[in-house]
């Protein structure tokens, strides 16, 4: 693939992850195991309040092609094939879910030095069609997506973005929900690893006149182990402390308050992943 200036999904990504990735209040645990023909079998199991819930994920490789079937404890059985270079610089990526014989969706993604452009569509009658486009370079990129419904013939979403990545930082500009929202966010590095950072973010919704100013935190008390914390202008805080018990087996304990309402009890979240 190119080194172009990335999807348009990757445009404020960064932050978006360091402000959400691994903030949870349920409990999760979940194993992967590879067998001897290379296929990888991860099993989850996840407590949400009261609800419990349970997965198995395959996963298998072959030349260009990734097979990818999950099954869940509702029955649902999903399958997603990824083909990367069947034509040079492009990859498409096949799913659908059983029994829901409607699901079914396929993605094309072109990538090129200078610009990006993805189509996808569901494969029904009357299909719901997102594109987005992207020009740039890895340093300055700007992008927009569209999607349509061929049914009641009206577009369901139109975006805009632009970011500007540097080896120490980034930030990026996004005008979505059809022009009603502006979000921007920046995140800089605090070290030359990168496992210390720094970011903000400022979302306003015109239709409602509503404001949310978000900071955060990432740092890495020692080589297995970093911390987290946020906290919006709605009192919201959150934090959570990661481990790597053994190389890419990770322990983590995260909690959300409101601090504008100490009364309440703070929620509490714990994720267990091994690897081998």
């Amino acid at each position: 693939m190119s080194k172009g200036p990335g999807l348009f999904a990757d445009i404020g990504k960064k932050a978006k992850d360091l402000l959400t990735r691994d903030y949870n209040t349920d409990q999760k645990f979940s194993i992967s195991t590879y067998s001897a023909s290379g296929v990888a079998l991860t099993s989850t199991a996840l407590k949400k309040g009261g609800v419990h819930a349970a997965d198995v994920t395959s996963q298998y490789k072959y030349k260009n092609a990734v097979f990818d079937v999950k099954v869940d404890t509702d029955s649902t059985i999903l399958t997603t094939v990824t083909f990367t270079e069947i034509l040079p610089s492009t990859k498409a990526i096949a799913s659908f879910k059983v029994p829901d014989n409607s699901s079914g969706k396929l993605e094309v993604q072109y990538f090129h030095d200078h610009a990006t452009v993805t189509a996808a569509a569901a494969l029904k009658q009357n299909p719901l069609i997102d594109i987005t486009a992207t020009l740039g370079t890895p340093v300055i990129s700007f992008g927009a997506e569209a999607g349509y419904d061929t049914s009641s013939k009206t577009f369901t979403k139109y975006n805009a973005g632009i970011s500007v990545t540097k080896p120490d930082a980034c930030a990026s500009i996004i005008l979505g929900d059809k022009g009603d929202s502006i979000k921007a966010s920046y995140l800089h590095h605090l070290d030359e690893s990168k496992r210390s950072a720094a970011v903000g973010e400022v979302y306003r919704k015109f239709s409602t006149n509503e404001n949310t100013i978000t900071v955060g935190g990432l740092y890495a008390i020692d080589r297995t182990t970093t911390v987290k914390a946020k906290l919006n202008n709605n009192g919201k805080l959150g934090a959570l402390l990661q481990h790597e018990v053994v190389p890419k087996s990770l322990v983590t304990v995260s909690s959300e308050i409101d601090t504008k309402a100490l009364d309440k009890h703070p929620r509490f979240g714990l994720s267990l992943v091994l690897k081998p």
